[in-house]
């Protein structure tokens, strides 16, 4: 039994509980960083952006860049979304996405898009090693990662989409190939 718990949390109903859901008060933060940071582009919905924040201090990821249209905080939708993850998570806006791209592979990142492309290569296949630092492109809602970023970036990933759908939600979408990268870093 987590010794964190209270003894009357471990009693319901004069049963004595083995599985109980752990609450805020329970958590506690571990400063691990991943070298992962997330390049945002021309993001239209300030949820997205703000579920995106919510995620990266959830993996521990270094950074997210917001560039082009992307909505930057402070910003009432996102903080909705965020629950204050903004205050914790490093960020930073560059208008020039070729900038923030350029600057990355000066200092040894492997720039990955993740968007279905006819060259795309399945997440579960992309291979990182513990020495890999990492940006992971997310485009637009609508229109996806651009052709430009697509050129500029190292190799592009996707998630092998069952359904009849060809996509998911960006944000969900994100969590899913961060959660792929991070466990093989």
């Amino acid at each position: 039994m987590d010794p964190r718990l209270r003894e009357d949390d471990k009693t319901e109903n004069g049963f004595k509980m083995t599985n109980i859901q752990l609450n805020h008060q329970h958590h506690q933060a571990k400063s691990i960083k991943h070298p992962v940071c997330l390049l945002l582009n021309d993001f239209e919905s300030p949820a997205n952006v703000g579920s995106i924040f919510r995620l990266a201090d959830a993996f521990g990821i270094e950074k997210i860049f917001l560039t082009g249209t992307s909505p930057v905080p402070p910003n009432r939708k996102m903080m909705r979304t965020s629950r204050a993850t903004e205050k914790f998570v490093p960020y930073e806006y560059k208008e020039s996405v070729e900038v923030v791209v350029n600057d990355l592979k000066s200092q040894s990142y492997r720039v990955i898009s993740l968007e279905i492309t006819s060259s795309s290569t399945n997440i579960r296949q992309l291979d990182l090693s513990k020495k890999d630092k990492v940006c992971l492109i997310l485009g637009s809602e609508n229109k996806g990662v651009n052709h430009q970023l697509l050129a500029l970036s190292d190799e592009t990933v996707h998630i092998p989409m069952l359904g009849e759908n060809s996509s998911i939600n960006v944000a969900s979408a994100c969590a899913i190939a961060v959660f792929e990268m991070v466990n093989k870093l």
